[in-house]
């Protein structure tokens, strides 16, 4: 069985603002240190496998603070956004919004669609033995897998998403959904 432990990564200032941020390397906020390491309280007693972070700093930061030191993993990384890079989500017309929420056939221009960042996650998720693992990643990426396990939603920064990948069954959710609309 492998076990897949996802962690969004904390607050940026991006993030706070309601910004879309894909590829763009944004810092941990103050506060997203501070979730960090409350989110560090409640994992300290698991143990993994292996940890693996995306090579953005937020999500390293992430594991760094509530963790320690992660494998770096670039198919880990956030949807690329492309010119709609750092938009904020009030102003994008409709229909990316849309297309964002449904997130089925969503392609920022000159950015990655979600199938193009499922077949990024997949191949990284394929190369995996049975074991269990710490993951700190996006909103985008843990959403995407969590729609190939039955389910879709938004998670807040440092939320867990557990979930046996190999029969595609969520396990459990720490943290909040996310609340702001995207």
């Amino acid at each position: 069985m492998i076990e897949l432990w996802l962690v969004r990564h904390g607050e940026t200032p991006w993030s706070r603002e309601g910004r879309l941020t894909g590829w763009t390397d944004l810092p941990l906020t103050s506060g997203g240190e501070d979730q960090a390491r409350e989110l560090g309280a409640w994992l300290s007693p698991q143990q993994f496998d292996a940890v693996f972070a995306s090579d953005l700093q937020r999500a390293l930061g992430t594991a760094r603070l509530a963790y320690g030191e992660p494998l770096v993993e670039p198919k880990l990384r956030e949807l690329n956004f492309g010119e709609l890079e750092g938009a904020a989500w009030e102003g994008l017309e409709a229909h990316h919004k849309n297309a964002l929420l449904t997130f089925d056939s969503f392609q920022a221009p000159g950015g990655e669609s979600t199938q193009q960042l499922t077949d990024r996650l997949n191949g990284f998720l394929d190369q995996l033995e049975p074991g269990r693992y710490l993951v700190f990643t996006h909103g985008g990426p843990i959403r995407a897998l969590l729609r190939q396990a039955g389910q879709d939603r938004l998670v807040a920064p440092c939320t867990v998403v557990a979930l046996n990948w190999t029969l595609r069954q969520p396990l459990f959710i720490h943290g909040k959904e996310h609340t702001n609309g995207h």
